[in-house]
């Protein structure tokens, strides 16, 4: 069986860790540590909703995933440099976004849109 690197066990997780509010200029947000794996998730609340739901009472939660370049053993260029991003950030940007709203009333809402960005460092 392959050994990991840090000496888990295959069934073993990882330290987890979460520190809310870690961000001051945000409605929301949390650092949250997997061992050595660190993300910023920040939520802002706009006052309109999405364009496809004007006029229908209902709300939407969006997502936007990014890496620092630094984040990684090789550096990894940032995608806005490139002028798109690829189809790995794009799905993982996806499933946050379906499963934030997968869990949240949309209805109770109102005509609102909640950013959550996500940032691995």
């Amino acid at each position: 069986m392959l050994q990991r690197s840090a000496g888990r066990k295959h069934n073993e997780l990882r330290p987890i860790n979460i520190t809310n509010n870690f961000l001051k200029t945000t409605a929301g947000s949390a650092l949250v540590e997997f061992g050595n794996t660190k993300v910023i998730c920040a939520a802002t609340l706009e006052d309109k909703p999405a364009p496809f739901l004007k006029n229908t009472g209902r709300g939407w939660v969006t997502a936007e995933y990014s890496m620092l370049p630094a984040s990684t053993h090789t550096r990894t260029a940032r995608e806005s440099t490139r002028g798109k991003i690829g189809g790995r950030t794009h799905e993982i940007q996806r499933l946050i976004g379906r499963s934030l709203r997968a869990v949240c009333d949309l209805n109770s809402f109102g005509e609102k849109t909640i950013y959550v960005d996500c940032d691995v460092i």
